[in-house]
C-alpha cells in the first residue's frame, strides 16, 4: 500500500522492534545477499547507494530491506557493500517500500518525509537501478542541571520540545522526558535535526513550607520560621527564562553533540490560599496549570488541603501566571477558572460566574441499518479544536456527557479502523447535516446521530505535463478545511505518480499535488486557497463503498 502504509520508526528503541518483527525467522544476511521471503523470480532489478544524507558519503554495511507494498510479509534484506551499494535482482512487476537503517543513523525509506514515502515501482520504462537511499545520523543533546551555588540538582524532571510541522501545523510539541543523574547530568539521545527546548522542573533540596494559620481570610505563618527557607524553583528553561515565550529554541543538526547546561535560582514560593467569593462554597481541591507554547502543564505544588469551610492551601509554588480552577464538590460544575498573575497568597475563585453546564445525550444508529460496531467512543471538540470530552459508547448505542460547559462543540467519533464519522444529527424533530451542536447554559440535550464508516478508497496519479512526479504531496481538502480536521487526508506519491488515500469519509473534497509542501501549514485558515482553485473536486456519497479511480491526473502545483 503505498504512502499511508509506508510508516517508518524514528527511535532506535522503535525501530529494533519494527526489525524484529518484520525478521523473525530470517537468517543473518551476508554482506550483498539478499535472503528469505524473496517474490517470485522476475525480470526487473532495484539496486542503488546508500549515502549519509548530509554529506553524501556511502555507508557501507548498513541494513537495506526491500517490502512488497501489496504483501509486507514478501521481506527480502541484505547488508550494503562498503561502497554502501545494493542491489535486489529477479523481482516481478509491483511496487516496494525500500528502507535503510544503520547504528548511529535515523531509519528511513525512500524520499521518506514524516509517515509517508515513495514506493519503487518495478515495470518497463521505470529506472530503478541507481536510486539513493539517504540516512541522515542521530544527534544528542546533553548537560547538567546546578542550583545558585554550582551544586548538581538531583532528580530534576526535564521536559525536551521540538518544533515540529507534522500534519500541516507549524507547533512546538513534547518530545521526551528525562531525569538528572546523581551528578545532576542528563541526555537525550537518538535526535532527529530540529529546533528544541528544554525545561526543568526541580525542588530546592533545602526548601521549607511551614505551617499557616488562617483566620478571617488572612494567612500567617508560624513564628519564628525562617521565610529565606521558603522558596520554590520556577519552570527554568536552558537560557534561564522561566516563560516558554522567553525561551531560546537549541538547534540541533544531524550527527551533532549539543551541550546545554541549566542553572536553577531559587524564588520566594507562594502560600496559596484559594476560596470561593462571598456566599460560594462547596469547592473540590483546585488545580493550576501554566502555559508552556501552545500546551497547558501541571505546576507541582504541595496541597496542605482544607484550612477553613471553603478555603484550601497550596504551597511551593513560585509567582507567575497560571489558571486556577475547581469544580462544585456537589455537581461536579466547574467553577470559573481563569489565567491570573498570582504574586500574593490569597486566590478567589467566583463560580458564581460561570454558566451552568447541560447535559447531551446522544443516540447513535448507523446509516446504512448495520449493526454498531464494537469499541467506539464518541468525542466533543471545542471551538478552540480542543477535547473536552471522550465516553464510550454503550452496547445500544447510547452516550451522555454531564457538565458541558456552554458553546459549540463537534460530535466526533472515536474509532479503530475504519474511521467513522457523524453525518447527520436530529434533535427534537429536526434534522442537519454535519457534527456540529451548541450547548445552551443548563440546556439538556437529546440528540440521535447517524454515523457513517470510511470504507471508500481514492487512487490516482499526478503529474506535471503530462509525465508523473514522485515523492509528491497529494491532499484530499474537505470543504471548511477549519471546521472538519479529521476528514483531511494525504499521500505521497510512488515511482509511477500514482497515490492512494484509503478510509475517506463521505463528504465533499478538492484533491491537490503540490510539491515540496511538507513543512507547509497548510492547516493555518485559507493556506490552501489558491492551491484549491486548481484541484480536482470530488464529493464521496454517505452510501458510497469500494474504490475511486480518478479518470485524469492531478496536475501538480509548484509551492
Amino acid at each position: 500500500m503505498p504512502g499511508r502504509a509506508r510508516s517508518i520508526s524514528r527511535t532506535v528503541q522503535v525501530l529494533g522492534i519494527g526489525w524484529l518483527l518484520l525478521c523473525c525467522g530470517l537468517v543473518r544476511a551476508q554482506s550483498g545477499s539478499p535472503r528469505q521471503g524473496a517474490p517470485a523470480e522476475g525480470k526487473f532489478k532495484i539496486a542503488g547507494l546508500m549515502v549519509n544524507s548530509l554529506n553524501g558519503a556511502p555507508l557501507g554495511k548498513a541494513r537495506v530491506s526491500l517490502i512488497d507494498t501489496r504483501n509486507r510479509a514478501a521481506a527480502v534484506w541484505m547488508i550494503t557493500k562498503e561502497d554502501g551499494r545494493f542491489a535486489f535482482d529477479s523481482l516481478p512487476q509491483g511496487k516496494f517500500s525500500l528502507e535503510g537503517e544503520k547504528r548511529g543513523f535515523l531509519a528511513a525509506a525512500y524520499q521518506q518525509h514524516e509517515q509517508f514515502s515513495t514506493a519503487i515501482v518495478t515495470g518497463a520504462g521505470f529506472d530503478t537501478e541507481n536510486l539513493t537511499l539517504r540516512l541522515t545520523p542521530l544527534a544528542w543533546l546533553s548537560g547538567r542541571v546546578v542550583d545558585e551555588s554550582g551544586d548538581a540538582v538531583r532528580n530534576a524532571q526535564l521536559m525536551l520540545y521540538v518544533e515540529s510541522h507534522e500534519g500541516g501545523v507549524n507547533r512546538i510539541a513534547r518530545s521526551r522526558y528525562a531525569t538528572t543523574d546523581d551528578e545532576g547530568y542528563y541526555e537525550f539521545a537518538a535526535l532527529a535535526p530540529g529546533n528544541y527546548y528544554v525545561s526543568v522542573a526541580a525542588r530546592p533540596w533545602y526548601a521549607v513550607h511551614p505551617s499557616s494559620t488562617y483566620v478571617d481570610g488572612v494567612g500567617d505563618l508560624a513564628p519564628g520560621v525562617n521565610r529565606s527557607l521558603d522558596v520554590a524553583y520556577p519552570r527554568t528553561f536552558y537560557n534561564g527564562a522561566t516563560d516558554s515565550d522567553a525561551a531560546t529554541p537549541i538547534a540541533i543538526g544531524g550527527g551533532d553533540h549539543v551541550t546545554a547546561d541549566i542553572h536553577l535560582r531559587p524564588v520566594p514560593a507562594l502560600h496559596l490560599f484559594v476560596h470561593a467569593s462571598e456566599g460560594q462554597r462547596g469547592f473540590s481541591m483546585p488545580w493550576i496549570q501554566k502555559r508552556v507554547f501552545d500546551l497547558s502543564e501541571s505546576v507541582e505544588s504541595e496541597a496542605r488541603g482544607q484550612v477553613a469551610p471553603g478555603v484550601f492551601e497550596m504551597v511551593g509554588i513560585p509567582a507567575g501566571r497560571y489558571s486556577v480552577g475547581s469544580r462544585m464538590a456537589s455537581s461536579g460544575q466547574l467553577a470559573a477558572a481563569a489565567e491570573m498573575n498570582l504574586t500574593k497568597d490569597t486566590v478567589v475563585l467566583d463560580a458564581g460566574s460561570s454558566e451552568p453546564a447541560g447535559t447531551v445525550k446522544v443516540t447513535a444508529r448507523m446509516a446504512r441499518g448495520e449493526p454498531l460496531p464494537r469499541g467506539l467512543n464518541l468525542a466533543l471538540r471545542n471551538a478552540k479544536m480542543q477535547f473536552v470530552a471522550f465516553v464510550p459508547l454503550e452496547a445500544n448505542g447510547e452516550v451522555t456527557f454531564d457538565e458541558v460547559p456552554p458553546g459549540k462543540y463537534a460530535l466526533l467519533v472515536n474509532s479503530p479502523l475504519p474511521p467513522y464519522t457523524i453525518a447527520r444529527i436530529a434533535s427534537q424533530g429536526v434534522e442537519t447535516a454535519g457534527h456540529d451542536i451548541n450547548v445552551t447554559a443548563g440546556a439538556s440535550l437529546e440528540l440521535r446521530a447517524s454515523l457513517v464508516a470510511a470504507v471508500v478508497r481514492v487512487a490516482g496519479f499526478a503529474k506535471r505535463g503530462g509525465r508523473p512526479v514522485s515523492g509528491v504531496m497529494v491532499a484530499l481538502v474537505p470543504k471548511d478545511p477549519e471546521s472538519h480536521p479529521e476528514r483531511f487526508l494525504r499521500d505521497q506519491t510512488d515511482l509511477d505518480g500514482s497515490f492512494e488515500m484509503p478510509g475517506v469519509l463521505p463528504g465533499v473534497y478538492t484533491i491537490i499535488a503540490v510539491e515540496d509542501a511538507w513543512d507547509f501549514p497548510w492547516m493555518q485558515p485559507g493556506a490552501l486557497a489558491k492551491y484549491v482553485q486548481h484541484g480536482q473536486n470530488l464529493t464521496i456519497g454517505e452510501l458510497m463503498q469500494g474504490s475511486v479511480e480518478l479518470p485524469d491526473p492531478v496536475e501538480v502545483q509548484l509551492r
